[in-house]
């Protein structure tokens, strides 16, 4: 919402923001972190066990829009970090990819892909083939159970750290 309180363009029927406009009642998957201009969820319909998405906590569909760098610019930067650090911690990933592209219809709300990637991901798979992950079928999509779970463990090694 604006302002003013009427909806921002786009933002009516928008997937990240009626998350974050019911962030107390999320699933775990959907609230590893909670910060001031972003939110960091398990990807949906993803067969990447671990894959994070940094949400604008604002309807925004660009960094460009992205607030001065003491706000969410600045604070993106530091989630990034933390959020990978969890996940090397928690998934034993060997690095991770960071990308946004916000194009998909239904999910132009800016959001940041935070990808483990593993020591034995396939080298088809690696680099921007990893978003064939988002691509698979259902039946290979991480269940909501395993969500829940990397989510719980990512959130306390984050709150750990704090």
């Amino acid at each position: 919402m604006d302002i003013g309180g009427t909806a921002a363009e786009g933002e009516e029927d928008c997937y990240s923001c009626a998350g974050n406009a019911a962030l107390a009642g999320l699933p775990p998957r959907e609230r590893v972190l909670i910060g001031a201009g972003w939110r960091a969820a398990h990807a949906i319909r993803a067969a990447l066990p671990g894959w994070m998405v940094l949400v604008s906590r604002r309807h925004v569909t660009s960094p460009a829009k992205l607030t001065e760098a003491e706000a969410e610019a600045a604070e993106l930067g530091v989630l990034t970090w933390r959020l990978s650090r969890a996940l090397v911690e928690v998934t034993g990933c060997v690095k991770t990819y960071v990308a946004a592209f916000s194009e998909a219809a239904g999910f132009e709300h800016l959001h940041v892909h935070v990808v483990p990637r593993a020591a034995d991901l396939p080298a088809a798979d690696q680099g921007p083939d990893v978003f064939t992950f988002l691509r698979r079928l259902e039946a290979e999509w991480v269940p909501p159970a395993e969500m829940d779970d990397l989510a719980i463990r990512l959130a306390a090694v984050l709150d750990a750290e704090h």
